[in-house]
């Protein structure tokens, strides 16, 4: 399968490319480099630098690369931020994602799978949620995925797309090759580890008087390896049937405590970690934990990774081999990786 990534130099986005590329598939990246590593995509992959808006070029490399099928990756994706700037979301999210399905249209490319967000539910009235639960997102990010999903059902309908969106929470974990090098950091996996590497000198827990077992949030991770796995079987699943629009849940429908994290970071990285209790933050739920069972029993997802100690365990990893993120990656003694003559499957360089 001859597969276009949009925003496959991000975390999620190029731990799906090396998912591809050992499985086999001929992989074209498609990213503005704007908050995503050139390093991080894996060869053979092909790297093209170009903005989602840029529908003509879209079009031409869609062409040239006789892509088959697109995995979407590419998004703003911090609430904060889309609270501040909502502006800003909708142009890239919905108006980057529309040039997306307009460029597709016209290079003949009827398959496509939308890496979207549990946060399209909002504040949900039950947990594990499920496909079929209201959709009332509580901030511009999730309403801005929401929109695009919108977008695909209609194309999906208007033009023989075959589209699928999958919904999840939070992404954790690495392989050896790709890890989370964001700035600013938000996830709650590496600020841990931060603290754990001596980069900050505590973590921060927000409230711990919520109605959970130990009083902090309960939130749903899924190992990156786990993601990708998804991501590649349902671009399988858009090569059979009629034009449809499909909506798949990824989670673990149990979920792990803020505290429960913190304990187990400082099991598998042996360091202190120390933790500080703030206030809550607006708009925080007690519990948000997703339902997989559709996609298990639809695409045949099983995740193998997401156990929270691996994903602790995998993530501490790349951090030690990786100590300034993508920028210079080093071995476990500390002597810096040569990256100046690359090999098929690993990373190329920047």
């Amino acid at each position: 399968m001859r597969i276009l990534v949009v925003g496959g130099a991000g975390f999620i986005g190029s731990t799906s490319v090396e998912t591809f590329v050992d499985a086999g598939h001929d992989v074209t990246v498609y990213d503005d480099l704007s908050t995503g590593h050139a390093s991080a995509v894996v060869r053979p992959a092909r790297l093209v630098r170009g903005q989602m808006e840029d529908r003509a070029h879209l079009t031409r490399v869609l062409r040239d690369e006789r892509i088959e099928a697109v995995l979407h990756c590419a998004a703003k994706s911090l609430v904060g931020q889309s609270l501040l700037d909502p502006g800003l979301y909708y142009r890239n999210n919905v108006g980057g994602g529309v040039s997306l399905l307009d460029a597709m249209h016209a290079a003949g490319v009827t398959r496509l799978v939308f890496s979207s967000t549990a946060a399209v539910y909002g504040e949900p009235r039950r947990v594990p949620i499920a496909e079929a639960d209201r959709t009332e997102p509580i901030n511009p990010y999730g309403a801005t995925k929401l929109a695009f999903e919108g977008a695909m059902r209609w194309f999906a309908a208007s033009h023989d797309f075959q589209a699928i969106s999958l919904r999840y929470f939070n992404v954790a974990g690495s392989t050896e090759r790709n890890g989370e090098d964001h700035d600013p950091e938000t996830h709650l996996m590496p600020l841990v580890l931060r603290v754990a590497a001596g980069e900050a000198t505590h973590v921060q827990i927000f409230g711990q008087d919520y109605p959970t077992p130990d009083g902090t949030c309960i939130r749903d991770f899924i190992h990156v390896r786990d993601l990708a796995a998804a991501h590649l079987l349902a671009l399988e699943a858009t090569s059979e049937g009629d034009p449809s629009f499909e909506v798949y849940n990824l989670g673990s429908a149990a979920g792990f405590s803020v505290r429960e994290v913190v304990e187990a970071a400082r099991k598998v990285t042996g360091r202190a970690i120390p933790a500080r209790v703030v206030k809550r933050r607006s708009g925080d739920p007690p519990v948000l934990v997703a339902s997989s069972r559709r996609a298990r029993r639809e695409l045949g997802w099983q995740p193998q990774h997401s156990k929270l100690e691996q994903m602790l365990a995998d993530a501490w990893a790349w951090k030690l081999t990786h100590p300034t993120g993508y920028s210079r990656p080093q071995r476990t003694d500390g002597t810096p990786v040569d990256r100046s003559t690359p090999r098929p499957g690993t990373p190329a360089p920047a």
